[in-house]
């Protein structure tokens, strides 16, 4: 409260549009921006200080000093204070507040929704990473968890328990960490028991430009060889190859595939977390213009290149899930460090694969053990903290975009609807929960946020009857298959009435399914969004909706406040 020089302002004027506004009193608390109107409703608009990404004073003029709040969510207040003092006490206590410098300022540690402790601590088991392992059927004769990072003893943005060929000794493991850049050596994140090839992750070797490790090669074979009906595996490097090839001038790289025996290399092409930024950055400013035309709106969301990246995201899935499921060959990911784009790839290749995945509690767990637990830098990635501004990027944003889009191209295979992304994506950025909060495992574990903190999940499980997708069909076991030549460029979403695609909908063939995702309704669509080449007319086709919804982002932007913080 030291930072709070004005707890109260009257007179405050909420400017909503144009044409409407509202008068009120603003408050302010240690956590959140309050604005109650002065009307007989006595409205409420609650804006939580963890989800404020700047504070903008505009020049004062004759009406009083305006100030423009936005949020990491895309929510953006816009007030007019009457006095210039009380406007610059508003402006300096945000921006303190929204910039905590230690995590013990974060929400999640003042917020209690009055839970005792023994229902705090059962709801933080309410996701079971060892179960997750086991329900992916994993044969023990061939993987097992090896003890070496036992107390983050050798890699301390891993989680502690680490699945491994059960064929690659002590030395060769801690070997390989030795070689991988901050030691995140190759370990399971799925396994695909109707063929028995594992997706595996890590980060870029320490090659350079020839340097080699025997155990590090000698692991790779061993993941190999855990799939006993493929003679190579795939190495995937998420990055353009040019970067990737920057990088061995500071010593690290991607593997010599003369070193390595019977690998195949892959680059995907999905770029740095800079670009990303960027993108969103131009993206946000779409969603800022006051009025734009639908030209200006499509040339802004081109100009940002973000559904290019999406679309490169999305590459990285399919490559990997049409490698584990069709030609049954296992699968090393890694970018640099092996937390993000690996994180990316890996998690919707998995959500392609496996329909537990795209069920409510399914899609927790996938976040869980790709995300948190292999040490994605969650307050660094979203600012939970004043930090570097250059660490900062939409990664796991992007993540959710891909599961967005899917969602439309396949509307009956995820229980889940957008609502549910957008409470994950408010609360990766709100640090309500503990959940998301440090950068990994172990430094969670030092926090001790299991006993001070409460779990996001049961929170949202509780509530699953308002994510629940009406249209969701179960299915014992399919794999989302995708068109080749498919583009991501969203537009209109369309309820296709063909009999190709009512099939397609009831059928759990995936043949039916591929023919749903593109080529049965490819000439609804505009152009941009077509599988080449389009073969059927509109004769025979019934277009239900249009809403325009190029991708989840304006989403966010036309959403109104879905969370009460």
């Amino acid at each position: 409260m030291e930072h709070i020089r004005t707890p109260k302002v009257e007179n405050v004027r909420m400017i909503v549009t144009p044409r409407k506004s509202m008068v009120g009193t603003l408050y302010l608390s240690s956590t959140h921006t309050i604005f109650v109107e002065n009307s007989e409703a006595l409205k409420e608009t609650w804006v939580l200080h963890s989800l404020v990404y700047n504070v903008e004073r505009l020049p004062a003029n004759s009406s009083g000093s305006p100030l423009i709040i936005r949020c990491k969510n895309f929510h953006v207040y816009r007030l007019l204070i009457l006095q210039e003092k009380d406007c610059l006490d508003v402006l300096a206590c945000l921006t303190r507040l929204s910039r905590p410098e230690r995590y013990g300022e974060l929400f999640c540690f003042s917020f209690n929704p009055n839970l005792d402790k023994e229902l705090r601590e059962k709801a933080w088991g309410f996701i079971d990473l060892k179960a997750e392992f086991s329900r992916m059927g994993i044969p023990r004769n061939l993987w097992h968890v090896t003890a070496a990072n036992h107390e983050y003893r050798l890699c301390d943005t891993y989680p502690s328990e680490l699945f491994v060929p059960k064929s690659a000794s002590p030395a060769v493991i801690v070997g390989s960490a030795k070689f991988r850049s901050r030691g995140r050596l190759p370990v399971l994140s799925y396994f695909h028991r109707d063929t028995g090839a594992s997706i595996c992750r890590s980060s870029q070797p320490l090659s350079g430009f020839s340097a080699r490790s025997s155990d590090d090669e000698q692991m790779l074979q061993a993941i190999m060889k855990s799939n006993p009906v493929s003679e190579f595996m795939y190495v995937v490097d998420t990055r353009p190859k040019l970067n990737a090839m920057a990088n061995r001038a500071a010593g690290k790289g991607y593997e010599n595939e003369d070193h390595y025996t019977n690998i195949k290399l892959q680059f995907i092409g999905i770029e740095n977390i800079h670009v990303m930024r960027n993108s969103q950055q131009k993206l946000i400013d779409v969603g800022e213009l006051a009025a734009p035309s639908m030209s200006d709106f499509l040339w802004g969301l081109e100009n940002s290149g973000w559904l290019k990246h999406i679309k490169a995201v999305l590459d990285a899935g399919v490559f990997i899930a049409k490698a584990v499921a069709e030609e049954g060959v296992s699968v090393l990911v890694h970018c640099s460090d092996g937390w993000d784009r690996t994180a990316q790839a890996c998690s919707v290749a998995s959500v392609l694969l496996d329909p537990y995945y795209r069920t409510i509690k399914g899609l927790m767990v996938l976040i869980e053990k790709d995300w948190v637990s292999f040490g994605h830098k969650f307050s660094h990635r979203y600012a939970h903290l004043d930090g570097d501004p250059k660490e900062v990027s939409p990664v796991m944003d992007q993540f959710l975009e891909c599961v967005w889009q899917l969602m439309q191209q396949f509307p009956c295979a995820f229980e889940f609807n957008e609502r549910f992304l957008i409470q994950l994506h408010t609360h990766i950025y709100s640090c309500q929960y503990g959940n998301f909060i440090c950068n990994c495992q172990k430094e969670r574990r030092d926090l001790r946020l299991k006993e001070r903190t409460h779990s996001l999940w049961p929170h949202l499980w509780e509530n699953r009857a308002e994510y629940t997708n009406p249209l969701y069909r179960t299915v014992n076991r399919i794999e989302l298959s995708l068109y080749d030549h498919y583009t991501f460029f969203h537009f209109p979403v369309v309820d296709c009435c063909c009999c190709h695609c009512r099939q397609a909908r009831s059928s759990s063939r995936l043949s039916d399914i591929f023919n749903y995702a593109g080529v049965t309704c490819g000439d609804v669509l505009p152009r941009w969004r077509r599988p080449a080449p389009p073969t059927l007319g509109f004769k025979n086709l019934r277009v239900m909706s249009r809403t325009l919804r190029p991708c989840f982002y304006t989403v966010c932007f036309h959403q109104g406040t879905l969370v009460d913080l």
